[in-house]
C-alpha cells in the first residue's frame, strides 16, 4: 500500500494503492469560464450549480482495466432539465417558499432547480467490464464496525448550490480504506427552507479478496412540516437526520468484476 501526492500547476491528485486497485482523489477549483461554456454545452440544464468542481473526482480503478469514478459532470446530466420536481414532490409547500424567491420566480424554462440527481457513479472500462445485476447480498455495517486502522481517506464536494439563500444542494463524496475492505458513500443532500430535506446515498463497499463490490442506493425524505420537534440543529446535518426522513427507494447491486 502507497500514496503519492501530485499537485503542480494543476488540480491536486492524490492516488493510493490497495491490492489490485489504485484509488484517485483529484481536488480543483470551481470551473472556469471555458469549462463553464463547455458545461452549458454539454447540459441542458437553464443554470449550473453556483459551485461546480468540474476538476474533483474520485476513482476507483481495478487492475483489470475497469473501475468506478464519481464526477460532477455526470451528477448533472441525471438532474431533470425539464421539469420542476419540486412543485410535484411538495406541492403547498413549495408555492409558499418559492414566493418570496426572485430567483425561482424568473426562471423561464422549468427545471429541477434543486438539482435533485440519482447519480450512483460511472463505470469505467478498457477492454473489461464490470457486469452489473440486483443482489440479496448486503454491505455488512457489522464488520465496518470493528475497529481498523484506516489507511486512506478523503472527501471531496463535486457541486453546491444555496438555492438563492433558500437551503442548499450539495453532492460529495468521501471514502475510507481500511486493512481488510475500502467503502464509499456519495451523497446528495438537499434542505429546501420550509418544504423538505431529502438525502440521496450511494455506498460502494468491497473486501480485499473478492472480485465484487457491492452497491446499495438509498434515497429518503421527508417534508419539514412533519419535522416539528426535531431539534432545529439537525436539519442542517445530513447525518444527524437521516434516521428521521423515509425510505422512498432502495436498491441492492452486485458489480462483479471481470476475471483476470
Amino acid at each position: 500500500m502507497a500514496a503519492e501526492i501530485i499537485a503542480r500547476h494543476g488540480p491536486k491528485t492524490e492516488t493510493f494503492s490497495f491490492g489490485p486497485w489504485k484509488i484517485s482523489s483529484v481536488k480543483g477549483h470551481i470551473l472556469k469560464s471555458d469549462q463553464l461554456v463547455s458545461y452549458e454545452k454539454e447540459l441542458e440544464l437553464p443554470q449550473l450549480p453556483e459551485m461546480v468542481f468540474g476538476d474533483n473526482a474520485l476513482r476507483v480503478e481495478h487492475a483489470s482495466g475497469c473501475g468506478v469514478e464519481f464526477n460532477a459532470l455526470d451528477a448533472l446530466r441525471k438532474v431533470d432539465a425539464h421539469h420542476d420536481q419540486m412543485k410535484v414532490a411538495a406541492a403547498n409547500e413549495w408555492q409558499e417558499a418559492r414566493k418570496d424567491c426572485d430567483f425561482i420566480q424568473h426562471v423561464v424554462k422549468p427545471f429541477d432547480w434543486t438539482y435533485t440527481t440519482d447519480y450512483r457513479g460511472t463505470l469505467l472500462s478498457k477492454d473489461a467490464q464490470i457486469q452489473v445485476s440486483p443482489t440479496e447480498e448486503r454491505i455488512d455495517v457489522e464488520k465496518l464496525k470493528v475497529r481498523e486502522q484506516i489507511m486512506f481517506y478523503d472527501e471531496i464536494t463535486l457541486f453546491e448550490d444555496e438555492l438563492a439563500d433558500h437551503g442548499s444542494a450539495c453532492l460529495s463524496v468521501k471514502m475510507r480504506v481500511m486493512q481488510s475492505s475500502f467503502l464509499v458513500l456519495l451523497r446528495f443532500f438537499l434542505r429546501v427552507d420550509n418544504v423538505l430535506i431529502r438525502i440521496n446515498d450511494t455506498r460502494l463497499y468491497h473486501e480485499a479478496g473478492k472480485d465484487y463490490i457491492l452497491r446499495e442506493y438509498t434515497s429518503k425524505e421527508k417534508k419539514t412540516s412533519e419535522l416539528r420537534g426535531v431539534d432545529p440543529s439537525k436539519l442542517t446535518n445530513p447525518t444527524e437526520i437521516s434516521d428521521y426522513l423515509d425510505v422512498k427507494l432502495r436498491d441492492y447491486e452486485i458489480l462483479q468484476l471481470p476475471s483476470t
